[in-house]
Formats: structure tokens, sequence, C-alpha cells
């Protein structure tokens, strides 16, 4: 691709032979695909490889660790296992083929490499599924944080938040006043943010708020089993008629989304030393997630077998037939509750990245420039916070655009830019296996599509003659 007229700028970061003197000097580049670097590119500002770990499985564990053991429910024990082993092994090869094609076009972003691929229009197309998948992702999130917390009514039944649990049905602990709070004390402090790896704390807390998750279910699950409260579960699907054979592909969607974490890697990549390759990261990243994945889904399904919903977090309503059940369920619906609110500013960060990149592609890093960058953050997180209180029909809208714009980040983006090959690296290998994870995800993105008009049409059928509310999330994906 030939140089565009309009320079990007990068920065080098020179240290002082003092120990307290730390100048930075901005050097302009012109890159040769026009893109612009923020100052997180700054190979000289090393990440730590843990925190990245916590970073990179921060943007994995999100909302669908609920929909798993509805998924083993589906699928039985072992292939439920398999396949989430499986998910995991075809993440991290299409993230290897997307960071190997980046290394060769030396692309510090997803963006860029779709671009040396498939030009303006290639970057256009990524930039717009971002802004769709990770918009979408921080709204559903909101929306989940709210029910949580300050309860929903779905069919005319309302169902108590914890909060309204606590200190009963006040303006204090309304939907509309608690999101506000939250993203006011939580989502704004986070998401000023300038370096990904700033937030390695923060990441670090909400994978331990996913294993406080865990731990409480496996450690009731093992009570009841001393109690021989626990039924046998199944290893194979129940298959008996067509429709059985049918529910089987609905788990397809849960589980083929449940790794994407494709638009964050050149972020935590480029933050990383030149000494530390990003490697290793992806690889103890998806070993930590497919283990936390595996054993939730495990331990949900044993504990509630056949009556486990499709948004695991809605079993612990009830009584779990337990001492102290009541402290437990408020346990895991506050954890998760803090979980999501952890995991939005590391998705926040990568929106926020391509709608600048977008709307404003000439421009100097977003980093250095502390107006527009105050004013997007400012900007994104006020939208975000009235869709996800003021647009009720937002959640049936990104259950649609959402699934689709994740599957091509995941999958499609990738395996496209290996069959294009337009550095004439790609093995036949390579090949093979984006075609797989062409129609895996197709495949998956018809079914999603289908299930949820489906479950739409039916929700609308049911609600036909009562008030419009915000449904339960009884069928969470990430």
């Amino acid at each position: 691709m030939g140089k565009h007229n309009n320079p990007t700028r990068t920065r080098e970061v020179l240290i002082d032979s003092s120990p307290l003197l730390q100048s930075e000097v901005e050097i302009l580049h012109d890159d040769d695909d026009g893109s612009k670097s923020n100052s997180s590119n700054n190979k000289s500002s090393s990440a730590s490889f843990t925190g990245s770990v916590f970073n990179l499985s921060t943007t994995i564990i999100g909302a669908g660790i609920m929909a798993l053991p509805a998924a083993m429910k589906v699928l039985g024990l072992t292939i439920g296992i398999v396949s989430i082993i499986f998910l995991a092994l075809l993440t991290h090869t299409s993230l290897d083929i997307l960071m190997r094609f980046s290394k060769v076009a030396k692309a510090q972003s997803y963006g860029d490499v779709m671009g040396f691929a498939f030009g303006s229009v290639g970057r256009l197309i990524f930039q717009i599924a971002v802004l769709l998948n990770n918009f979408g992702i921080l709204v559903v999130y909101t929306i989940i944080i709210g029910d949580v917390l300050s309860g929903t009514s779905s069919s005319g039944i309302h169902h108590f938040g914890v909060l309204e649990g606590w200190f009963g049905e006040h303006w204090s602990t309304g939907r509309t006043f608690v999101l506000f709070v939250t993203t006011l004390v939580v989502f704004t402090p986070l998401g000023f943010f300038k370096r990904i790896d700033s937030l390695r704390y923060t990441s670090g807390l909400a994978v331990a708020l996913a294993i406080v998750f865990l731990v409480i279910t496996a450690g009731i699950t093992i009570f009841k089993l001393f109690n021989g409260s626990i039924e046998s579960p199944r290893l194979l699907p129940n298959i008996t008629d067509m429709t059985s054979i049918w529910n089987l592909f609905t788990a397809a969607p849960v589980l083929v989304t449940a790794f994407v974490c494709h638009y964050n890697v050149h972020t935590i990549d480029n933050e990383l030393g030149d000494s530390s390759p990003i490697q290793p990261v992806i690889s103890a990243s998806l070993v930590l997630c497919s283990s936390i994945y595996i054993l939730t889904a495990l331990f949900g399904f044993l504990l509630f077998g056949e009556s486990t919903l499709d948004d695991v977090l809605a079993n612990f309503d009830a009584d779990l037939g337990i001492p102290y059940s009541h402290l437990l369920n408020d346990i895991v619906r506050i954890s998760y509750a803090l979980h999501l609110m952890l995991v939005f500013p590391v998705i926040f960060f990568s929106l926020r990245f391509n709608l600048d990149d977008l709307v404003f592609p000439s421009a100097g890093s977003l980093e250095l420039d502390n107006c527009r960058f105050s004013l997007i953050t400012t900007g994104l997180i006020s939208l975000l916070y009235v869709a996800a209180n003021f647009v009720p029909s937002i959640w049936d809208v990104f259950q649609f655009t959402g699934a689709t714009a994740t599957v091509c980040l995941g999958f499609i983006f990738p395996a496209a830019i290996a069959l294009r090959d337009p550095h004439s690296i790609a093995s036949k290998k390579d090949k093979i296996l984006s075609i797989v994870m062409i129609i895996l995800a197709v495949f998956s993105n018809v079914v999603a599509i289908y299930s949820n008009a489906d479950a739409l049409f039916r929700k609308h059928q049911s609600e036909s003659n009562l008030d419009r509310h915000f449904a339960w999330p009884m069928k969470i994906q990430q």
C-alpha cells in the first residue's frame, strides 16, 4: 500500500541517566498503512506478563460464562467439555494466524492487519464490527448489572435485585440511580486510564471474582454430593426427536463466542516489552479461561441438573436447600455484578480506540490529546448509560448484531486474512483451518440469529397484552 499524506504520530521514550528524570520526545512517522498508533504502542513502557494475562483473560471471561452450564445440559458433559477444549484450541489458532500476519506487516492493531489484507474497506468493516460488538457487550453488561442489583420485571412479575432485597424498593435502589452511581464511581474512573496495563489489578480482581463464583458453586455441589441430593449427570446428549437434535445446535453460539478476545490482543502486545512475545500470554490466558469455563460448566450442571436455566445465575434466585442459602445466593450475584463492572473498562478500551480511529483517522495519538481523549471517553460512557436505561429494545437489537460481529472478529476476519494471504506466509494447514473457522462461525451465527428471532417472537407474542419491560436475561451470549 502506498503512503498517505497525513503523518501519524508515535512516540519514543528516552530515559535520562538520572533515575528521577524521564523525558518524552514525540516523533512524527509516516506509517505505510496510514494508520495511527497510540502511546500504548510504545514498547519501552513494558507491561508485566501477569498483568497482560489478567487483561486478556478478563476480555475473554464475560457474561457468557453463565450460559456454559446450560450448554452442558444440552450436549452432555463429555461432548460439552470436549467442545470447550476444541474451541479454545481453535481460538489459539485464529490468534496465532492474526499475530503472525501482524508481525510480517509490522502492524500495531487488528485494523492495520485488515487494512493490509483488504485495504480501507476491510479496515472500515473491522472498525464497524468492533463498535457493534463492544458497544453491544457493554450495554448488555450494564443492563445485567442493573438486573442483578435493582431487579427487573418480566411478564408482570418483578424479580427483586440484591439491593431491593436488602433495603426495599426505593428510588435509591432503583435501576436508574444504581446504574448512575455505578457509572460515576466505577466506569468513569476506570475508563479514563490511558494504558490497558493500568487495569491489571482490576482485571486480576475480575478473574478472582469469577473464581469466587466457581468456588461457591463447587462447594455447594460437593456439600450436596455428600448429602446424596445430586443426580448423576448425563455424559451424552439426550436425543429423542428432531427437536432435540436442533437443540444441540443452539449450544454452538455460546461456545463459539466464549473465547473471543481478538480486538484487545494487539493493545496488550504493544505494551509488552520487545523481549516479551504475546504468544505465552495468549496460551496462559486460554488455559486459565478454559479451566474456569470447564469447572464452572461442570459444577453448575452437576448442581442444578436438568433444572439448569439458560442463565445459571437465575438458578441462584431460589432456595438451594443448604444452610445460609440466601447469603450464598447474594454473594454469587454480587460477585457476578462486580465482575462485570471490572470487565467493562477492558472492553471499553478497544471501543474508544477504534471509534477515534474511525472518526479521526488523520489525527495524532488519542492518548496525547487530552481534550479529544476526555470528550470521547465522556461521550461514550454517557451514551452507554442512556442506552442501557432508556432504550427498551436495545437488548433485542444487540442479540442480532452482537452475534454477527463477535464471530467476525474471532474467526471470520482472521480466517479471511489467511486465505487472502497478502504476504504469502500461510501454510496449507492455516488455510484448511481457516475454512473450518469460517464454516463454524457462519453456522453458529445462523443458529444464533434464528434462535434469537424465535425467542423474540415468542416473547412478544406472550406479552402482547402486558406492559413492556426489560426481560430477565435468560440467554446470555458473550
